[in-house]
């Protein structure tokens, strides 16, 4: 019995209970299915190059880097970025909180702007084939 709970202890602490698949991200911002995925504009958008407000060019890569399997380094606070592709850290891409924190606050100082939901599930479907 003791062995029975301390596996099921264990699996709740592996699974948090906020853990979600990338399918599900795509369909919090896809609830009618009717967009369509499109992981090559998802890369499109990655690589898309804008002029921040400081008159700076910016991208993605400005701080997650070229290899999204290895750490970034954000521009401005020089923090170390966790790798965002999910092949490299299992937890990136599963908690929808911070799935939105993050298409929020870098969307807007990325691109000047709110993401649409088309544009964040291409950028998830992207992501999740690295």
């Amino acid at each position: 019995m003791r062995k029975h709970l301390l596996f099921l202890a264990a699996i709740t602490v592996a699974q948090p209970a906020w853990s979600i698949s990338v399918d599900e991200a795509i369909a919090h911002y896809n609830p009618q299915g009717t967009l369509a995925l499109n992981p090559k504009h998802g890369d499109e958008l990655w690589h898309q190059k804008n002029i921040g407000e400081d008159g700076k060019e910016r991208d993605c890569m400005a701080c997650h880097g070229k290899d999204l399997t290895k750490p970034g380094k954000h521009v401005k606070t020089g923090k170390v970025i966790d790798p965002l592709a999910p092949s490299a850290n299992k937890e990136r891409l599963t908690d929808l909180e911070k799935i939105e924190k993050w298409f929020t606050r870098n969307c807007k100082w990325t691109y000047g702007r709110e993401c649409t939901d088309q544009e964040k599930v291409d950028l998830l479907k992207y992501l999740s084939a690295l």
